[in-house]
């Protein structure tokens, strides 16, 4: 997997064709998607024409995408990773991940509410039930690997142990306010890849890019404050996701270079902890929008 991938959690359906179009002209080789995004067909029309007009062949690129939380009940898995393929324009994809442990009721509905609303939780499905038909995917031939996402290390410890094929990624919120040290240590000693997502604070201020410890390092090593925070993901070991919206901002984050040491040790001595995204802890991701409708 490249240490560099572009997600793809972008609301406009116009804007999503232009950067990922955008995103793969600058040299972006992973595309992270999602059913529960709502805009895997744009995606799949941006890099068909990119790889078209490019020269860039299919096996060039890794073509990452979930199952949401109303699909986990296992006759739920395989339709669902099959109306993404066709969406995306693909015949097969390169990784498949749960998107969260958490199973929603199964419908239509991909944000189910009671009257008060609180979520509607599936009670009758286990993760390593959902993962049994992950593993099925792979079976057939159309799935390279798959993973989690969205997830505490407990969890995923629980699913690696048990799993017949085993997680090849974890993508969790990661960045210096929220290190994920120890699920690291434990994906690395697992030979599993952890995949960053937020590593620039989601672009919520004032946030990492306006922390004087980033902001001082990139006065120095003349980068920015976003160079400096992907190149310290990529050097402690994680692959990662940004989302950058022009060509200049794609080029701009493909565009790093190592830090050095003192750099490193100043960034892991940043005490601030937050995390921005509260999915771990109900499934309901708090970066995507409520359904229409729910």
């Amino acid at each position: 997997m490249p240490a560099l991938g572009f997600g793809t959690l972008i609301p406009d359906p116009a804007a999503t064709i232009t950067a990922t179009r955008d995103a793969l002209e600058a040299g972006f080789r992973h595309f992270d998607c999602a059913e529960r995004y709502g805009n895997e067909r744009e995606v799949g029309t941006a890099l068909q024409a990119g790889l078209a007009a490019g020269g860039i062949a299919r096996e060039d690129i890794i073509v990452t995408t979930k199952v949401w939380n109303t699909n986990h009940r296992p006759e739920r898995v395989e339709p669902a990773f099959e109306a993404s393929l066709e969406r995306l324009g693909l015949n097969y994809l390169d990784l498949y991940l749960i998107h969260t442990p958490f199973a929603f009721q199964p419908g239509d509905n991909q944000d189910p509410r009671d009257q008060d609303g609180n979520v509607l939780y599936d009670r009758g499905v286990t993760l390593l039930d959902t993962w049994g038909a992950m593993e099925s995917l792979v079976d057939g031939g159309k799935c390279r690997a798959i993973g989690l996402s969205d997830i505490g290390l407990d969890e995923v410890k629980a699913v690696y142990e048990a799993a017949r094929i085993k997680p090849a990624v974890v993508q969790v919120e990661s960045h210096p306010y929220l290190p994920e040290t120890e699920l690291l240590e434990f994906c690395k000693e697992k030979g599993v890849v952890l995949l960053a997502f937020a590593p620039l604070g989601h672009g919520m201020k004032p946030g990492l890019l306006e922390d004087p410890v980033i902001s001082g390092i990139a006065a120095r090593v003349g980068k920015t404050a976003a160079q400096v925070l992907l190149a310290w993901a990529v050097q402690r070991g994680t692959a990662l996701l940004t989302t950058p919206r022009s060509a200049a901002r794609a080029r701009e984050n493909f565009d790093i270079s190592p830090l050095p040491a003192e750099a490193l040790d100043e960034i892991n001595r940043i005490q601030t902890r937050q995390r921005l995204n509260p999915v771990v802890t109900t499934g309901v991701p708090g970066f995507i929008p409520k359904a229409k409708g729910a």
